[in-house]
């Protein structure tokens, strides 16, 4: 099977444990509800779909660059993560 080919949209800035909610930096590209990401950093590597993301509690469909968003993950990440879409 050939790989997805992927670009960088985004990088981790914090991690919330308790509620298992990452806070991506849009650095190019754009985020969708739906999209799947891949998340790879020192100790994470994992694929996920969105299924929402945040601004300051309010719920948006799509993020762009300069645009910092709160989203839910499936695994624990840690700042500095890049955070890959396929494309």
């Amino acid at each position: 099977m050939e790989q997805a080919e992927e670009m960088q949209v985004g990088k981790v800035t914090h991690y919330f444990t308790k509620i298992g909610v990452a806070v991506i930096d849009i650095t190019d590209g754009s985020i969708k509800v739906g999209d799947e990401l891949h998340i790879k950093g020192h100790t994470t590597d994992f694929k996920q779909k969105v299924s929402s993301m945040q601004i300051e509690q309010d719920k948006i469909e799509m993020a762009e660059p300069g645009q910092s968003i709160g989203m839910k993950v499936n695994e624990p990440v840690r700042a500095n993560d890049l955070v890959y879409k396929a494309v």
